[in-house]
């Protein structure tokens, strides 16, 4: 499955791709529609090999500068320019306008509240 997976990588050259039929192994279901990839999948071959190294030794620069061969700033950089391939992923997102109002009709936040919380949405 890995085989297949790093071959679908160099055959799209880090190209955008779009996933059209997915199909549950166990089960047999089938979805078909345009899906994207996750993130980290539409990363180059050799920066999911690295986020993955990154990872299995535990974050550790120093394991990572052992593992490649390479210095600490050189580590630093290229985990600097995997970063900004990928979006930042909001752990607490704001409250909806629909939930910030349920709670305005509860008697759970009040009026000025609400309007602050509604001009901070983005």
């Amino acid at each position: 499955m890995a085989n297949d997976w790093q071959e679908l990588t160099r055959l799209t050259q880090g190209a955008p791709l779009t996933v059209e039929k997915v199909r549950l192994a166990d089960s047999g279901i089938a979805v078909e529609g345009s899906f994207e990839l996750p993130p980290l999948a539409r990363l180059r071959q050799e920066d999911q090999i690295f986020v993955t190294a990154f990872l299995r030794c535990h974050g550790s620069i120093k394991e990572m500068e052992e593992l490649f061969g390479i210095s600490y700033p050189t580590v630093k950089n290229r985990l600097n320019r995997i970063a900004a391939q990928l979006e930042f992923v909001e752990i607490n997102p704001p409250p909806s306008a629909m939930d910030l109002l349920k709670r305005l009709e509860k008697g759970e936040i009040g009026v000025e509240e609400t309007l602050k919380k509604l001009e901070k949405r983005p």
